[in-house]
């Protein structure tokens, strides 16, 4: 989903990617994860494509934030339109769904969406279509009062994974806003530590990064990183090793002016 948002953003002290943060309470509401398409049809199988370790991928990513006491059932129908938007031909994956848990985000984000695609223009593809063109007028701008969303290349980080990470794996999304002035070595560096800690730390099954390439829509975040673990329970237990987490964040401390952290896990697909 292509979206823009105006607001501003209140920076926050540096976190990496792995302090606790807190949880949404709009998890608790019963939404339902029906995808389908527009038609009627069900979206075709795409789970069990795999990526090559040669392979880039474009990563496609948006906060929205619905409005207080909208009516529940308009909620309900707005996820489950944006999950029908992976029976678009130019989608490798899509999923969409409530924040789990929320840090360092003033503006509180309930929803998130991430989609991939192969090229930069079949992301354009997606944008242009008119099943998504229809499910932003009418099922998501009535009820958010703002959004955001990062887009970058992943090229590294998924050998052998599959594009669409299975249902009920735990998605943690990174947005990082750089100090003024740093130029590629710095940011170079940061991707570097981010991919690394796949290495580090072994519960995370998939991690990309990369430099967002459509900066009007990201308020002034420029990297962004997007990591898959088993489960919520993993990526707690990450969470509790205190002393590696540290050693990670002094890496590229110096260099951050703030950063946010966005989780949220994989709906299953409900069927017809």
């Amino acid at each position: 989903m292509m979206l823009s948002g105006n607001s501003s953003f209140i920076s926050s002290p540096f976190s990496l990617a792995f302090s606790p943060p807190k949880r949404i309470p709009c998890l608790q509401s019963s939404f339902s994860f029906k995808p389908y398409s527009r038609s009627g049809r069900s979206p075709p199988s795409k789970t069990a494509v795999r990526m090559s370790s040669s392979q880039t991928l474009v990563e496609h990513v948006v906060l929205f934030k619905v409005k207080e006491n909208t009516d529940p059932s308009k909620v309900n129908a707005m996820v489950t339109e944006l999950n029908s938007l992976v029976s678009i031909d130019e989608v490798l994956h899509l999923a969409a769904g409530p924040v789990f848990r929320n840090q360092f985000s003033s503006l509180n984000y309930t929803h998130a969406l991430h989609s991939r695609y192969k090229t930069k223009e079949d992301l354009e593809a997606y944008a242009a279509n008119p099943s998504h063109v229809g499910v932003v007028n009418e099922s998501v701008l009535p009820i958010i009062e703002d959004a955001m969303a990062v887009d970058w290349i992943a090229d590294g980080g998924y050998e052998d994974d599959l594009v669409a990470p299975p249902p009920g794996s735990a998605v943690r999304l990174s947005f990082l806003k750089l100090k003024e002035s740093l130029g590629d070595k710095e940011k170079s560096e940061i991707l570097g530590v981010i991919k690394g800690l796949r290495r580090d730390f072994p519960e995370i099954k998939q991690i990309t990064c990369g430099e967002n390439f459509s900066p009007a829509r990201a308020k002034g975040y420029s990297l962004a990183s997007f990591a898959v673990f088993p489960g919520m329970s993993e990526m707690d237990a990450v969470d509790a090793k205190e002393e590696l987490v540290n050693s990670q964040k002094e890496k590229i401390k110096e260099y951050l002016e703030s950063m946010f952290v966005v989780d949220y896990v994989i709906p299953a697909p409900a069927s017809l």
